[in-house]
């Protein structure tokens, strides 16, 4: 039996509990997605494209514009109808729970709290050769007017730069004797930064410094909860800056003088 258009909810009513997306409408279901398949830039192309949409769950799609990208590579733009929705209010996000301080209210919290900088040390670890995520928080200009933890004046900041093995970087830690160690993760083809993480934990965990550090990764694919299975302290994805990552470790740095 095929999809009953009229069963679905176009009334402009918001019930989050059946939310969909909507496009001219609330509630109409309008999406627009893109893919790459690796097929000639032909009609039967664009009908391959149009039924992997509907088995997406996307009714009456329509091949928006189709792009050559090689000889047997299209990329594709397809406009529909979605049917499902969710229960938004069911939907349960494990986020990092901490108070986000603005920079001068994380260097007054130190001073109010601790009699010394803190000392943080970040870098890319593993292979990854990317920099952009870890100088976005450590260095002094940081990112789209958030300054970078470099330019707070109680915060020692050792930016180790990118492709920093995990032993190197414990032992600089180690040197430095730092309090936080920032990990940044940019490249993550075939799971690469996990394994890269966990390896990090073990090894700290072999040498019984787990507890020594306030432990935080970052990147693109990062998210709380998976740091916190892989055995992080916390963990910061897209659109987070210095304020974000300073306010958790001042606060978590607090917490632990009184353990």
């Amino acid at each position: 039996m095929g999809y009953d258009l009229n069963e679905k909810n176009y009334s402009k009513d918001l019930d989050l509990s059946l939310l969909t997306p909507y496009g001219d409408t609330l509630n109409d279901g309008k999406v627009q997605l893109s893919f790459t398949l690796p097929i000639k830039n032909d009609e039967k192309g664009q009908e391959a494209a149009k039924e992997l949409a509907k088995k997406m769950g996307i009714i009456d799609p329509l091949v928006a514009e189709s792009i050559t990208l090689d000889n047997e590579f299209t990329m594709y733009i397809v406009y529909g109808t979605v049917i499902h929705t969710i229960d938004y209010p069911k939907i349960k996000v494990e986020t990092v729970e901490t108070d986000v301080m603005c920079k001068h209210e994380i260097e007054d919290f130190i001073d109010d709290h601790f009699n010394r900088n803190i000392i943080v040390v970040g870098a890319s670890t593993g292979s990854d050769a990317h920099t952009v995520g870890i100088d976005a928080i450590m260095n002094m200009k940081g990112f789209a007017g958030h300054y970078g933890i470099e330019r707070y004046r109680n915060i020692d900041a050792y930016n180790m730069g990118s492709q920093v093995e995990n032993e190197e970087f414990i032992n600089k830690a180690l040197e430095i004797n730092a309090d936080v160690l920032l990990v940044s993760q940019t490249v993550t083809q075939k799971d690469v930064h996990i394994k890269n993480l966990v390896n990090l934990v073990e090894l700290l965990e072999a040498e019984n410094l787990r507890s020594r550090f306030v432990l935080i990764v970052g990147g693109p694919r990062i998210t709380h909860e998976l740091a916190k299975e892989l055995g992080f302290d916390a963990g910061f994805g897209p659109k987070k800056y210095a304020e974000d990552v300073s306010s958790f470790f001042v606060q978590e740095l607090e917490k632990r003088k009184h353990i």
